[in-house]
């Protein structure tokens, strides 16, 4: 941990505009429509302030390269894989389409440690959203940097089995089935050029997943389109999730909701019962 720390405290500032075509683009990827008075869905936020490094500066995973210099804002950790684990998310105010956005990211923490997966490395930065100039949304997002597949490595997720999924004690559920087109939209909505999210053979191969990867904030704005389809639009305060088990494209998905409206519960499944994401939020 020793090694990371000159990275804690460092920050980035980048600037963006919410764009109508965008919204619109964001809109019909989810096949929704949108709030009627000028503000933007939340979640897309998400596109916003996206990093922009040359197709030349991406690795074979398809991130950004490391930064071994000392001008670098993320810690160049050498392990290969990463993902998002998991974000807290505060809605301060509604976003309006048309206005300038800046952001300002921080590194918050570094720590390492050592799972059944091997050695682990989580990065925490905070990002503060403001729109023209007043706070609009703050996130704590956690990476998570991992060890290379080892040989013979089962896949992952296992097979899917063949257990019961009772939703019955969730107020609110939905079955999607994430397409390789959802996904294609997502990705570049978000300008994301991970390969595990459209390289099948790169996912299976050199990542050991069992298929194509839902993306961790894919299943989140879906579970934030839960909410919004039964509580309205920019309804939630807060909102958190962390990844579980990954998605796998072309597989149901089944979303749920629960709670009273200041400790709602929200989660996705996989058709076999196996939970992949967990969720809060409040009203």
């Amino acid at each position: 941990m020793s090694a990371w720390q000159s990275w804690i405290g460092r920050t980035q500032q980048s600037h963006d505009r919410v764009d109508a075509g965008l919204c619109a683009r964001w809109l019909a990827t989810l096949d929704r429509e949108g709030p009627a008075d000028g503000t933007i869905p939340q979640g897309l936020h998400w596109c916003l302030c996206v990093p922009d490094s040359a197709t030349s500066a991406l690795g074979l995973d398809g991130h950004p390269l490391r930064d071994e210099s000392a001008e670098g804002f993320l810690p160049p950790v050498p392990l290969p894989r990463r993902m998002w684990a998991s974000s807290k998310v505060e809605f301060a105010r509604p976003m309006l389409i048309g206005a300038g956005v800046s952001r300002k990211s921080t590194i918050v923490s570094v720590s390492e440690k050592t799972g059944s997966s091997g050695h682990l490395v989580f990065v925490d930065i905070g990002h503060e959203t403001s729109c023209d100039g007043e706070v609009a949304v703050r996130e704590t997002q956690t990476v998570v940097y991992r060890a290379a597949l080892a040989a013979g490595a089962p896949i992952v997720p296992p097979p899917a089995g063949n257990a019961h999924l009772d939703l019955s004690d969730w107020r609110t559920s939905k079955m999607v089935v994430p397409s390789e087109t959802l996904l294609f939209r997502f990705s570049a909505l978000t300008f994301n050029s991970h390969r595990i999210h459209y390289d099948l053979p790169y996912a299976t191969r050199v990542e050991g997943y069992r298929g194509l990867v839902v993306h961790g904030p894919l299943t989140a704005t879906l579970l934030l389109d839960l909410a919004q389809a039964e509580l309205g639009d920019n309804a939630l305060k807060s909102f958190s999730f962390r990844g579980l088990s990954p998605a796998i494209c072309g597989e149901p998905l089944h979303l749920a909701m629960r709670g009273a409206e200041q400790a709602m519960e929200l989660a996705a499944f996989a058709g076999d019962g196996r939970q992949v994401m967990a969720a809060k939020a409040s009203v």
